[in-house]
């Protein structure tokens, strides 16, 4: 019999951490690195010998049912594929060598983990296949209960002969501390983070139960409709209507970030000439040393930093759109999309703006609440091509409106959104769109008004808004006057005589 579960909620704490104590943390989360490195081996060696096997081909070949997952599963016994298999290797493995004197079991056991759910990932294709870490890219470490390995005890992180104290909110102003404290400890975490060029630790204290909820934050028992695009999400109800861009407060960091990539690049090769061939390719064959010298690793930990403040900005922003689209409703609908597909062909927008990451957070949002995300056929229900009097009519992507010979004019990712808030097991019920549309047509009219107030006012939203000429979604700086910088061109002059040239430049 399965062991029940219950709900968890994460409450992360700050911990105050002295010198001699962070070199204790970094050498045992240095041990895990190379731990968690042997069990992927491990891991990606018998998964390779399953898949070699005779038995393979011919479990695969079994119609699907209860047959087939009890073959799979005796051939993975078999062959050693298993977690617990791990676990037994993980723990020979830190006892026969340095990894012993840092680790404990449980900690150890929860790495092997780690290591065979990223290989179980990867044999069922929902991911690519897993990397081996590199020095100092190993951040986390956890153990599986609150009784042994790392513990919280009265205030403080207590892990093999290391007592952390944790850093409290003094005025923890929402009860946020107070309510999680107040909960059970199922088990914790130590996360490092790597800010400002300095390396903090939290404790992650793995809390049973649900979270606070904030009394600005409500949830109503509501249905909301969502489109997304690349950089655009319509959200519908049955009373309000909006189409937003995703992170468009985000100011992007391109030109810095090229800049010290470039400057990067420069330092790499004066600082080992001997791995560049004279065309300035590096050299093949055997194994290059890299020399990484001071202004070198200063150059690396500045482009870090900018990368980890968009991240930490996007997701705050992507936290406070979906406590909107909560205070509509828990019960989520959109189309099912593929964001891999999205990446190959808006990869730049996909990259900087995260709409994969906004919706793995707002589905566990709302099943945290209560409620859940459902997924629509696409290929089914086709709804930015039809209409609620059930013509269907493909439209090329750079046309933004949706216009039928009904008389139904809409914006398109507003209309999609609101046919998606009338799908029902994968079918749209045209007879109540039909219905609602009367009173639906000045919401989404509204929706539509809003934008075009903001663009008079200086906003400049993407061509996929339907709303001007404007190629690419980037956030761009509405004030200033712009101009289009000119060649210089050297023209003849009267006054200076012939065969003299006045070269101009314009002004800016």
């Amino acid at each position: 019999m399965s062991k029940a579960t219950t709900p968890s909620f994460i409450l992360e704490l700050p911990l105050k951490v002295s010198p001699s104590q962070e070199k204790i943390l970094a050498s045992r989360l240095e041990a895990a690195r190379q731990l968690y490195n042997a069990c992927l081996g491990e891991a990606l060696r018998r998964l390779s010998l399953l898949k070699e096997s005779k038995d393979f081909r011919k479990v695969l070949e079994l119609p699907k049912g209860k047959e087939k997952t009890e073959a799979f599963k005796a051939l993975n016994e078999k062959h050693g594929f298993s977690e617990y298999s791990l676990h037994s290797f993980a723990v020979a493995t830190k006892n026969s060598c340095f990894i012993g004197n840092h680790l404990d079991t449980h900690t150890t056991q929860k790495v092997a983990t780690r290591a065979f759910k990223a290989v179980k990932e990867y044999s069922f294709k929902k991911r690519g296949k897993p990397r081996f870490k590199g020095k100092g890219q190993f951040d986390s470490v956890e153990s599986k209960t609150n009784k042994s390995g790392i513990r919280f005890r009265e205030g403080e992180i207590l892990w093999s002969g290391l007592e952390l104290p944790c850093i409290f909110d003094p005025k923890d102003k929402h009860g946020v501390e107070a309510h999680g404290l107040s909960c059970k400890t199922k088990y914790v975490r130590i996360v490092r983070r790597r800010i400002k060029g300095k390396n903090l630790f939290y404790a992650q204290l793995v809390q049973e139960g649900l979270p606070k909820q904030k009394a600005k934050n409500l949830i109503r028992d509501d249905t909301v409709s969502l489109d997304i695009g690349p950089s655009t999400v319509a959200i519908f109800t049955g009373n309000h209507a909006e189409l937003k861009q995703f992170c468009e407060e985000l100011v992007p960091m391109n030109k810095r970030i090229r800049m010290l990539q470039r400057k990067l690049d420069r330092q790499r090769r004066a600082n080992n000439p001997e791995n560049y061939n004279e065309d300035g390719t590096i050299r093949g064959g055997k194994k290059l040393f890299w020399n990484s010298f001071n202004r070198y690793l200063e150059t690396r930990a500045e482009i870090s930093e900018l990368f980890r403040r968009q991240a930490e900005y996007r997701k705050s922003l992507h936290g406070r759109l979906i406590n909107r689209i909560l205070a509509h409703g828990k019960h989520i609908k959109t189309e099912k999309l593929s964001f891999r597909a999205f990446q190959k062909m808006y990869g730049k927008s996909i990259g900087f703006r995260a709409p994969g990451m906004f919706m793995s957070l707002l589905a566990r949002k709302a099943e945290s609440a209560g409620g859940g995300v459902e997924e629509l056929n696409t290929r089914k229900l086709k709804l930015s091509q039809t209409c609620h009097c059930g013509s269907i009519i493909k439209k090329p992507l750079s046309q933004r409106w949706h216009v039928c010979e009904c008389g139904v004019k809409a914006q398109r990712d507003l209309y999609s959104a609101f046919l998606g808030y009338h799908v029902k097991e994968d079918i749209l019920d045209t007879s109540m769109a039909a219905m609602s549309w009367e009173g639906v047509e000045p919401l989404l009219q509204q929706a539509v008004s809003r934008l075009i107030q903001s663009a008079n006012e200086g906003m400049i939203y993407p061509q996929s808004f339907g709303l001007s000429r404007r190629q690419s979604g980037s956030p761009v700086k509405t004030d200033g006057v712009k101009t289009k910088a000119q060649d210089v061109v050297a023209r003849k002059s009267e006054s200076l005589g012939e065969g003299r040239t006045d070269i101009r430049t314009p002004r800016f």
